[in-house]
């Protein structure tokens, strides 16, 4: 089992979280209230944001959007994008984290990427002051590969300091994560927050007619999804979902939903009505012949054994 995470008045983390990316973004000031007030009505209670989205801009608006219930909720940020995860560099952006969002403490905070050029030790002291200042609730790290975390671990034991949750890149269209990131988080007792569960919106079946989005509009994305496969396996996620009279995105946030692991996919959206057909996944059931079917339409990574096996055969 992983990690359960609950807010400041005990209310537990919802099955999904909604990522606030595109707040101050794509969603202007109004869009953004009407998405949070779908989540909320949808029952989700953790929301996520970080320093470097829309310059600030997202932290301002959520911020304002949960000034009536906060205790309620698990709010999470990110710091250490840029400027690396040096601790006058974590704390400057830390509290202006804590300005935008008008909190004391920030449930959740995340090292938004692994800092190669920096003390992993002095780092995680930093984290481990915040936490035990009450500033911070829980440590998070975000798109650290398995080694990366296990030496957090390691180091962090030495501070009576472990990683709370962590936040990989997850979707039918992009699994690595299965091979050593979902089962190293359920040894070690991390909740998992998986971003992209829509492959960066390609899983929600609107390219394949004609849509336009992130993926045609920004390089980064075109790259990460842009393997014919890929666009292959949304076209049958389509089919399927037309042949169960379900939107594809239901079905592709709920399948992620359902792994073993139970991680809390981050939902997206510039619109509460682009969001409605992802808050579905709440509700649907996902039995064991569904998931096994959706499995099967992208490739299975080879297990962490069978990789082991092929670096010690020289393949």
């Amino acid at each position: 089992m992983t990690a359960l995470l609950t807010s400041p008045d005990g209310t537990p983390a919802s099955p999904f979280a909604f990522g606030t990316m595109q707040f101050g973004g794509r969603a202007d000031a109004a869009q953004s209230a009407e998405i949070y007030a779908a989540c909320r009505a949808a029952g989700i209670t953790h929301f996520d944001t970080a320093w470097i989205y829309t310059d600030g801009r997202s932290e301002e608006i959520l911020g304002e959007l949960i000034k009536d219930e906060r205790d309620q909720l698990i709010i999470a940020s990110k710091v250490g994008y840029t400027g690396g995860a040096g601790p006058d560099n974590m704390q400057a952006q830390f509290d202006t984290s804590r300005k935008r969002l008008n909190l004391d403490c920030i449930d959740v905070l995340y090292l938004h990427r692994f800092d190669a050029q920096t003390d992993l030790r002095e780092t995680l002291a930093w984290f481990a002051a915040r936490k035990a200042g009450g500033e911070i609730r829980y440590l998070g790290l975000s798109n650290f590969a398995a080694w990366q975390v296990m030496k957090a671990q390691m180091l962090g034991a030495e501070l009576g300091l472990q990683a709370d949750i962590l936040q990989p890149m997850y979707s039918l269209v992009k699994r690595q994560a299965e091979v050593e990131i979902l089962p190293m988080c359920v040894d070690q007792n991390i909740a998992i927050a998986p971003y992209s569960p829509l492959g960066g919106g390609l899983l929600t079946g609107k390219y394949a007619t004609g849509g336009t989005g992130r993926l045609s509009e920004d390089d980064r994305y075109n790259s990460r999804y842009g393997q014919a496969w890929m666009h292959e396996t949304a076209k049958e996620l389509t089919r399927l979902a037309a042949e169960l009279g379900q939107h594809p995105a239901t079905l592709a946030v709920a399948w992620a939903a359902a792994h073993p692991a139970r991680p809390m996919p981050i939902l997206s959206a510039r619109s509460a009505a682009q969001l409605e057909p992802s808050l579905a996944g709440l509700k649907f059931k996902m039995d064991a012949a569904l998931y096994e079917r959706i499995s099967a339409l992208s490739p299975r990574p080879a297990p962490a054994t069978d990789r082991l096996d092929e670096q010690e055969m020289g393949e």
